[in-house]
């Protein structure tokens, strides 16, 4: 479950291709651009500490509508004065309007409305077969040439499972951003399961998420 937090109306965003923050997960970064490590100093002096995460689209300068916000929970600094931080996801929004100026990165009035369920415990996955689940990821991560700690997946309930391979496989944007936008934990478990058939057929020009 989430942290209960006050939400703000404006977020300070960070976009990153191919990376998705989700609720109740922690997202490690390494922060060196100029413009972001001043972000990372005005969100160190807010009472919440948040950033948005956020997929830009393949349109320059255009954003995908949805991202999750963290919380800022780790944080050090090198000799060389770039910020190792760990974000906490809180809850995902929708981005409105951007606010012009005043700073080098960029900020979004922001809506919270229909994400309320990210700040609770997540609906159970009742129909979740564990070990059909598994043996497909096996396959998928030896067609992939990855190898894994399967004592601890194994060990993973199926919220930290689902959402931590969600975030960590190599998927290509639009199908990150669909993990991301899915309604709840077996959406997005089924979710993945596409995407793990999908590689293992080798592709096809069919569309995999519908």
């Amino acid at each position: 479950m989430s942290e209960k937090i006050d939400l703000p109306s404006i977020l300070p965003i960070f976009p990153l291709p191919k990376a998705i923050l989700l609720p109740g997960s922690r997202l490690p970064l390494h922060i060196f651009e100029p413009r972001y490590l001043t972000m990372i100093e005005d969100c160190l002096k807010t009472p919440n500490r948040l950033i948005g995460m956020i997929q830009p689209t393949s349109v320059e300068g255009r954003l995908q509508s949805i991202g999750c916000a963290g919380k800022l929970t780790q944080f050090s600094e090198t000799e060389d004065g770039r910020y190792m931080i760990t974000l906490s996801g809180i809850s995902r929004y929708r981005i409105e309007s951007e606010i012009e100026g005043f700073t080098p990165y960029r900020r979004f009035n922001v809506l919270w409305d229909s994400f309320e369920k990210d700040r609770d415990v997540p609906d159970p996955d009742k129909n979740f077969d564990r070990d059909e689940f598994f043996g497909l990821l096996e396959k998928f991560l030896e067609g992939e040439g990855l190898s894994t700690d399967w004592e601890t997946l194994q060990q993973a309930d199926s919220e930290l499972l689902i959402n931590s391979l969600s975030m960590m496989l190599d998927f290509d944007s639009e199908d990150k951003q669909a993990l991301l936008e899915a309604p709840s934990l077996q959406t997005r478990r089924e979710t993945l399961t596409t995407l793990f058939e999908f590689s293992l057929r080798g592709g096809s020009d069919d569309e995999v998420l519908q």
